[in-house]
């Protein structure tokens, strides 16, 4: 946690550093905007902070992950005046969203009462750890790492945005196409996997139900087939790959293949890495074949 903490801290203080110092300056206009998004992300992580301590359900992050998204590239297209590159990446964005958030939404995780729903089975897990024994430890983790880290995470990695609004007057290219049609491509692999995951659980739990006994492919527990059977986390690794891929958006806009926008894709990459780490010590603690399924199979990428 307090790595973590650190982390973003450096990383919060070097984007003001890199964009005056090593990076074409924003402008009063997108620096009065890049302020704004912060100080609303602030806002949102101290809601969900609150929320999340008073119903004792710390996905409180987790139901805005696929939706805020949308809302901070709405905000700066709007700002732009809706210029032809910034409403591209926010339409998107927003089919990016929506299909994330159906996702969630048939999982449980949204409920009528909007602070219930299902809590994601990590949290549970992680209070459990000893490191993060007692009311106050946990409370500091939920502040700065679920609420805190994640919040600002969500908001940097939608901050090619701002990038590619500094080169508002530069006309749709190659680039912009070859961003889009990468970004539409990865959606489809994530909602492919997420309906192989999904009908591999539905079909799991529905045998385990009827009383028959389970046929081998389900009793191990976990899918390994389709896109799973290619990489142990398809859905990961096209989640990363759409936020790299929005990226180029800005590079596209400015002829700057490096600039300070690429710290959200660079600490998403990090934050998936740390997650399936966690995800996967979880499964091979729960299912026996697991382990043989990590040597054969890839974890973002297939083997070959």
């Amino acid at each position: 946690m307090i790595r973590t903490a650190l982390l973003l801290t450096a990383t919060l203080i070097a984007i003001p550093i890199v964009a005056f110092y090593y990076d074409q300056p924003l402008s009063p206009e997108h620096w009065a905007a890049v302020q704004t998004l912060f100080w609303a992300a602030g806002a949102v992580a101290l809601v969900c902070f609150l929320v999340g301590e008073a119903a004792k359900n710390n996905s409180q992050v987790d139901k805005l992950w696929s939706i805020l998204p949308a809302f901070y590239v709405g905000y700066v297209a709007m700002q732009s005046d809706w210029n032809p590159r910034l409403t591209l990446m926010f339409v998107l964005v927003t089919a990016w969203a929506a299909r994330l958030t159906y996702n969630f939404a048939r999982r449980g995780g949204y409920h009528w009462i909007p602070w219930k729903g299902e809590e994601d089975y990590r949290w549970s897990v992680l209070r459990r750890d000893p490191n993060l024994q007692g009311r106050l430890r946990w409370t500091l983790f939920n502040l700065f790492f679920i609420c805190g880290y994640q919040n600002m995470l969500i908001l940097m990695f939608t901050l090619p945005s701002i990038v590619a609004w500094q080169g508002a007057d530069k006309p749709l290219n190659v680039l912009d196409y070859v961003a889009a049609a990468l970004m539409l491509a990865f959606l489809v692999i994530e909602t492919v996997a997420d309906q192989q995951q999904w009908n591999f659980q539905k079909e799991k739990y529905r045998q385990r139900a009827s009383g028959k006994p389970v046929e081998p492919k389900y009793a191990k527990g976990f899918c390994d087939t389709g896109l799973w059977g290619k990489m142990r986390h398809p859905n990961y690794m096209a989640e990363q790959a759409t936020w790299l891929s929005f990226y180029l958006f800005s590079v596209a806009a400015t002829g700057r293949w490096l600039n300070w926008s690429l710290m959200g894709g660079i600490l998403l990459c990090l934050l998936f890495l740390g997650s399936s780490n966690f995800s996967e010590k979880i499964s091979a603690g729960k299912y026996p074949a697991y382990s043989d399924y990590q040597k054969r199979v890839g974890r973002f990428f297939p083997k070959w």
